[in-house]
C-alpha cells in the first residue's frame, strides 16, 4: 500500500526538455516511473529520448535502452493523449506559478512542485487554487514523492531503500534522504518531502491522515525544523486522531534564537517556533522526539518493536 503515488499513476514533466528535468526524467524512468510525456510549448510534437538504467529496489522490471517520451505543448493535450493523473513541475521561478496553474485547472490530480525560489504570493495563488479544485499539491521548493518499489516523482534517489513498513513526512529534503538510509532495512510505503517554504500545498496533517489510513504503514516518521508552527499543529491533530504510531525529528535544537536557518519557513521569534518548543508540544501529545537523525531512527526501531509485540 501507499498514500498518493503508486504503479499505476501515470506522470508528465513539466520542464522535461529542460537540464534538470532531463536529468531526472531519465532517473525516474530507471526507478520504474510510467513518465507518459513531457510539456513544453515551443517543443510541442518533439520527442525526448532517454537512456535509461534501471536501478533502485523494484526496478528489476525497468527496461534498460532507450526510452521516448513524447513533448506536448500544453498539460491539458497530455492529459488528454496520455491519461496523466500526475504532473511534476521543474519550471524556473519566474514561470512555475503559470504552469502550477496550468496543471491544476487541465484537472492533474496530483502536483509536485520541485522548484525552489518561487516567490510566497505565487505559491498562496496556486496553493489557493489547488483547494478549490481538490488537487493534491505537494511543495513547492521540495524533493517529491516515492513509493519505493513502484513510482517515483521528483529528486528522490530511489536506490536507497526499498518498500517496507515505514510512513515519511518531512519539511526538508536531506533529512528524507538520511533517514530513508537509517531505516533503508526496514523500508518505506511511502516517503514525502512537503518542502519547508512558509506556503506549502501538502502539510504535515494532510500525510498523517493518509498514513493512518493506510493499512500496510505500521509508523510514521514525522520531520519537522525551526520556525512556523506546523510542528505544533500536528502534534495536537495526532493525539486527537492517530492511532499509528508517530516518531519525530525537529531540526535545529543548536540554532541561534533570532537567526533564519535553511528554509525560508524556518524563523524563530521568541519560544514560539523553537526546535525544543516544538519537541515539547509533540512529546506531550505522546509523540517520541529524537534529538539527533540517528536516535530518531533508534527510537522508530524500538517503537516499532514495543507495537508488534504488543500484537502478538
Amino acid at each position: 500500500m501507499s498514500i498518493f503515488l503508486d504503479a499505476d499513476s501515470r506522470v508528465i514533466v513539466q520542464g522535461m526538455t529542460g537540464s534538470e528535468g532531463r536529468k531526472h526524467t531519465a532517473r525516474m524512468l530507471g526507478a520504474g516511473t510510467a513518465v507518459v510525456g513531457g510539456v513544453n510549448p515551443r517543443k510541442a510534437g518533439t520527442s525526448v529520448t532517454f537512456d535509461v538504467h534501471g536501478y533502485g529496489p523494484g526496478a528489476d522490471g525497468v527496461a534498460d535502452g532507450p526510452v521516448e517520451v513524447p513533448v506536448f505543448g500544453t498539460v491539458a493535450e497530455a492529459r488528454r493523449s496520455t491519461g496523466a493523473d500526475v504532473s511534476v513541475v521543474f519550471v524556473p521561478p519566474a514561470f512555475a506559478r503559470d504552469a502550477v496553474l496550468e496543471a491544476i485547472d487541465a484537472g492533474v490530480g496530483t502536483v509536485v512542485v520541485i522548484t525552489e525560489g518561487i516567490p510566497v504570493a505565487d505559491s498562496v495563488r496556486f496553493v489557493t487554487r489547488a483547494l478549490e479544485r481538490g488537487t493534491r499539491l505537494i511543495g513547492p521548493n521540495c524533493p517529491g514523492i516515492i513509493t519505493p518499489g513502484q513510482s517515483n516523482v521528483g529528486i528522490t534517489p530511489a536506490d536507497i531503500t526499498g518498500p517496507g513498513c515505514l510512513g515519511l513526512v518531512s519539511k526538508s529534503g536531506t533529512l528524507t534522504y538520511q533517514m530513508m538510509y537509517e531505516l533503508r532495512d526496514l523500508g518505506f510505503s511511502t516517503a514525502l518531502g512537503i518542502g519547508g517554504d512558509p506556503v506549502v500545498g501538502t502539510t504535515h496533517i494532510d500525510a498523517l491522515a493518509a498514513f493512518e489510513e493506510d493499512p500496510d504503514t505500521e509508523l510514521v516518521v514525522m520531520i519537522g525544523e525551526i520556525g512556523g508552527d506546523a510542528e505544533e499543529r500536528a502534534a495536537a491533530w495526532i493525539q486527537e486522531n492517530m492511532s499509528t504510531p508517530v516518531v519525530a525529528y525537529v531540526a535545529g535544537f543548536t540554532a541561534p534564537e533570532g537567526k533564519t536557518m535553511g528554509h525560508a519557513g524556518a524563523i524563530v521569534s521568541g519560544s514560539s517556533g523553537t526546535a525544543a518548543a516544538k519537541a515539547e508540544a509533540l512529546e506531550a501529545a505522546g509523540v517520541r522526539v529524537g534529538r539527533t537523525p540517528s536516535q530518531t531512527a533508534r527510537l522508530a526501531r524500538e517503537i516499532l518493536q514495543e507495537a508488534r509485540s504488543g500484537r502478538s
